[in-house]
């Protein structure tokens, strides 16, 4: 993973994030609404909001969320120790299944420490 492939994530994302949101169709506003609500800071910090929408977008092995909690995650500083041992949470439910995806968000992570340096 390069920072190249990040920027390219990112890109991506934004541009078609706003291609379904220019479509003006509520329910898909509204989605995205309440995905940035639940985010927010509340009875739980938006650290461990973060750690969880990570372990929760492992178990279901959906890529594209795996890098977008990490990145949230790294943004707001948590450590490589503290995302490992929730994703080691994920792992365990999850079940080995969720290896390669593992493997991903470890890349991934990393990439994003190379971007800081």
């Amino acid at each position: 993973m390069t920072n190249n492939q990040i920027e390219e994530f990112n890109a991506y994302r934004e541009k078609m994030n706003a291609t379904m949101l220019a479509d003006n169709n509520k329910i898909i506003k509204r989605i995205f609404n309440l995905d940035t609500n639940a985010y927010m800071e509340g009875a739980l910090s938006k650290k461990t909001k973060e750690l969880l929408g990570l372990g929760n977008s492992l178990v279901l092995r959906c890529d594209d969320c795996v890098r977008y909690h990490l990145e949230e995650c790294h943004k707001m500083g948590l450590t490589k120790e503290e995302v490992v041992e929730g994703m080691s949470i994920s792992l365990l439910i999850g079940g080995t299944i969720v290896i390669p995806h593992l493997r991903r968000a470890f890349e991934y992570w990393e990439a994003l420490d190379a971007q800081v340096k």
